[in-house]
């Protein structure tokens, strides 16, 4: 079957709660994604940056089918190898005391909300029922109605009320605001080091120590949501790196499988993850062996083929040669490692013409928030490869 024929099947019997860009793909190696005519592209989205390590890494694959041959899930009905090992390697890496594995991103936050509010009532003494949690506008951590409930972004709540109470949103790099925010019946404030789905929004320096300096004084946790931008995105292991905060709450997901399946964690103190007992949380398929095997052999190629490292160097290196573009519609062009957002002025008419127009030169890359275009390849990705995208980015955008 050809394009147009996947795409009639797709409307005729899928849900219409996506607007993909009209390639179907059937194939993906490294940094290259192959439509079902056989045409190449260069994936310069990674799945919302999933694909870190780059598609089908054959190390992950080894160990996908070498855990599918002996067990794919239990349940945490009983044990399984391992999640032990996970859990460990996990600590190991990012020096937090306890670590509860989920699937999704969206569930991850979920688990860390639920950890902040019994945190609140159990240790902080706040009264039942009352607990407040911080967050910001342009936020996006799922699609939950919990999640959605505090996002800022009308068509993610419209229909879907109504919602959660005990969120307060503010605005995002201001520090004031959430000093201002910040009650006796706050338990935590939740963030994103770099607003990903707002735009890759980057706070001002030393934002995020203003608000860890906020947290400590007022005995609340400081949750940082990772999923897109940590594991090597944004130039070091993880975003907070950058201004040398310490969260309470590191939540992450997307790469730490590589694509391969879904896999998500939460990592905190014996104190926050401890108020969880038996009964309170789980999932059917969290911590499943198959999982905790991808995710294992995920976190080793990060560090092995230091792709932090390669993500910064690479990152400073195709932001410069963006900033030579000679555009007047271009308002912005901002990024942090291979996490880049190219935003236009109105007048350009929206960013996703000019992604259909690069995906015709074979670059697939996506629009966010109307007049942004998100640019965030696999970073495995290599010096020759941006400078291939570039002259196609060159070409559509002046």
């Amino acid at each position: 079957m050809n394009t147009r024929e996947f795409i009639s099947i797709e409307n005729l019997y899928g849900a219409f709660n996506y607007n993909p860009l009209n390639v179907v793909i059937t194939k993906g190696e490294g940094v290259w994604v192959y439509d079902v005519e056989d045409k190449k592209y260069l994936d310069f989205l990674s799945a919302y940056s999933a694909v870190n390590q780059g598609h089908c890494h054959p190390r992950l694959l080894e160990a996908l089918k070498k855990q599918a041959e002996k067990v794919t899930l239990t349940s945490r009905a009983f044990r399984n190898e391992q999640l032990p090992l996970l859990c460990r390697e996990l600590c190991q890496l990012t020096g937090y005391a306890r670590v509860l594995p989920m699937n999704s991103g969206a569930e991850a936050v979920e688990t860390a909300i639920k950890a902040a509010r019994k945190w609140g009532y159990t240790v902080k003494g706040v009264e039942n029922g009352k607990a407040e949690i911080i967050v910001f506008d342009n936020n996006f951590h799922g699609r939950t109605t919990t999640i959605v409930g505090f996002s800022s972004e009308q068509k993610y709540r419209e229909g879907f009320e109504p919602f959660t109470p005990g969120f307060r949103l503010v605005n995002y790099g201001d520090a004031d605001a959430v000093k201002a925010a910040v009650n006796s019946n706050t338990v935590a404030v939740i963030l994103e080091p770099v607003q990903g789905e707002g735009g890759i929004i980057i706070p001002p320096a030393g934002y995020l120590k203003q608000i860890e300096a906020l947290c400590r004084d007022n005995n609340v946790l400081l949750l940082v949501d990772e999923i897109q931008t940590g594991l090597g995105r944004c130039g070091k292991m993880f975003a907070f790196e950058y201004e040398n905060v310490r969260p309470d709450v590191l939540i992450i997901g997307k790469a730490l499988s590589g694509g391969f399946y879904p896999v998500s964690a939460v990592l905190a103190s014996d104190e926050v993850l401890g108020v969880f007992r038996p009964g309170d949380h789980g999932s059917t398929f969290g911590g499943n062996p198959l999982g905790c095997a991808v995710a294992r052999e995920a976190l080793r190629i990060i560090v092995d083929e230091k792709l932090p490292e390669k993500s910064a160097e690479l990152g400073k290196y195709f932001i410069g040669l963006l900033k030579t573009l000679q555009n007047p519609k271009i308002k912005e062009i901002r990024g942090l490692g291979l996490f880049i957002g190219v935003e236009l002025l109105p007048e350009a008419g929206g960013a996703r013409k000019y992604c259909e127009a690069l995906r015709e030169e074979g670059l697939l890359c996506k629009e966010t928030h109307t007049h942004i275009i998100r640019f965030a390849p696999p970073l495995v990705i290599k010096k020759e490869e941006l400078d291939w995208a570039f002259e196609r980015i060159r070409k559509v955008l002046e």
